[in-house]
This record gives C-alpha cells, sequence and structure tokens, in this order.
C-alpha cells in the first residue's frame, strides 16, 4: 500500500473510533437518566465494537495503529518504519478532532467545546501508564501468540480496561488531545492532558521493552508485525 492510502486508512479508522466514542457517551449519558454506571457501560460496549471492526477491516491497509503510542511502539521493535511515524502521528490526531466534530454534529452541538471534566492526580496518571501498558502488550504478544486474534482481543482489552481504571483508559495521546475538545461524557479538561499522554508513552515504552524480553524466537522464526496480523486475520 501506498503511504498515502496508508494515512487514509489511518485516518478514516482514527475519526471513525472518535465518533464512536464521543457520539456514544453523549447518547448514553443523555439515556442513562443520571446512572454512570449504565452510561460507562454503554460507552465502553461501543467503543469496544467499533474498535473489533475497524481494526479488522482497516488494519490489512494501514495496520490499524490509530494510536500515536502504538506506531512509536512498533517502531521501537521494528515493525514499523520511524519514517512515517511522524506522518501517522499528525494524521491520528487531525481525524480524531475530526471525529470529535462529527460526534458533535450528530447531536446538534459546537464543532468543538473545550471540556470542563477534570482527570488528574496521581491515581488517573498511574491508571494511563497501566491501561497503555496493557494495551501495547495485548498487541505486542497477541500479534506473535495468535496473530487472527488481535482485533477481538484489542477490542475485549479496552472494554474491560474502561471498567477497571480511574481514568476509564483513554490510553491513546491522540484520543485524549481530541477528548479535550468535548465538554460532554467522555471529555478531559485541556490542562489534564499532558501528564495522561506522558503516562501513556511511559506505559508503551514499557510494554514494548516488556514484550521484547518475554518473547525472544529462536534463530529462524519469524515475528508477525500487527500490520501481518491484521492480514491474516481477514484472511
Amino acid at each position: 500500500m501506498t503511504l498515502a492510502r496508508r494515512l487514509a486508512a489511518e485516518g478514516l479508522g482514527t475519526a471513525l473510533l472518535l465518533a464512536a466514542v464521543v457520539g456514544s457517551g453523549i447518547m448514553a449519558e443523555r439515556f442513562a437518566q443520571g446512572n454512570g454506571a449504565i452510561a460507562l457501560l454503554a460507552n465502553s460496549l461501543a467503543t469496544g465494537c467499533a474498535l473489533y471492526v475497524l481494526i479488522t477491516t482497516l488494519g490489512p491497509i494501514s495496520g490499524a495503529h490509530f494510536n500515536p503510542a502504538v506506531s512509536v511502539s512498533l517502531a521501537i521493535g521494528r515493525e514499523f518504519a520511524w519514517r512515517d511515524v511522524a506522518a501517522y502521528g499528525l494524521v491520528q490526531i487531525a481525524a480524531a478532532l475530526a471525529g470529535v466534530a462529527a460526534a458533535h454534529a450528530m447531536f446538534e452541538l459546537p464543532a468543538f467545546t473545550a471540556s470542563t471534566h477534570i482527570r488528574t492526580g496521581p491515581s488517573q496518571w498511574w491508571s494511563e501508564g497501566v491501561a497503555t501498558f496493557g494495551l501495547l502488550l495485548t498487541i505486542g504478544l497477541g500479534s506473535r501468540i495468535r496473530a487472527t486474534l488481535v482485533p477481538v482481543l484489542v477490542a475485549a482489552y479496552i472494554t474491560a480496561a474502561y471498567w477497571f481504571t480511574a481514568s476509564t483508559s483513554f490510553a491513546n495521546p491522540a484520543v485524549t488531545i481530541a477528548r479535550s475538545a468535548t465538554n460532554t461524557f467522555s471529555g478531559i479538561h485541556p490542562d489534564n492532558i499532558y501528564a495522561f499522554i506522558a503516562a501513556q508513552f511511559l506505559g508503551a515504552a514499557a510494554a514494548t521493552f516488556v514484550v521484547r524480553w518475554l518473547w525472544r524466537p529462536r534463530a529462524g522464526n519469524t515475528r508477525v508485525s500487527t500490520s501481518e496480523a491484521s492480514c491474516q486475520a481477514r484472511e
């Protein structure tokens, strides 16, 4: 695939992911009538389902990173070209913001509104580190052990991480930036995004090295990249 086509797929997937995250959050908040548990359940299920579909369908084209931390992690592991990391990251962030605007338009809200939802403190930062560590561990080991299950593994992990982390598992710098532009259920105050992003990259880096330490194939064995895993899943 040409870089242009890969970037188009990456942008489309990231935008649709954010539309699902933000849109389901708005819908859930409106129908839950103040019941936070019901709203979070709806939000997490919609996000997990969207992830499964988007990774399965767009993975064979772009690798379906939808996440700057994933792109950097794969580049560290020599499974993705460093020369493409910046382009992927810029497209992911721009597309994530476009996804927020698309979700807002569906509910007749302004394209962007700064969030007032405070998410800060050591427990939140630690949660984001743990959430991102788990995500990268899932991708790294899943693609090596059973590549065809990577889409469902990622979807299942993120759905679960919504519930077991105090931060509700953003686990994605592009998602974090975009969610600061929605003053809805899924938002985060703009001042809180920097610590979240730092924790996410630290968690991703830790997972990258843990995967490389745990999984050391013998001579002659091949490693399956995320892009190859997505192709195999489609086949």
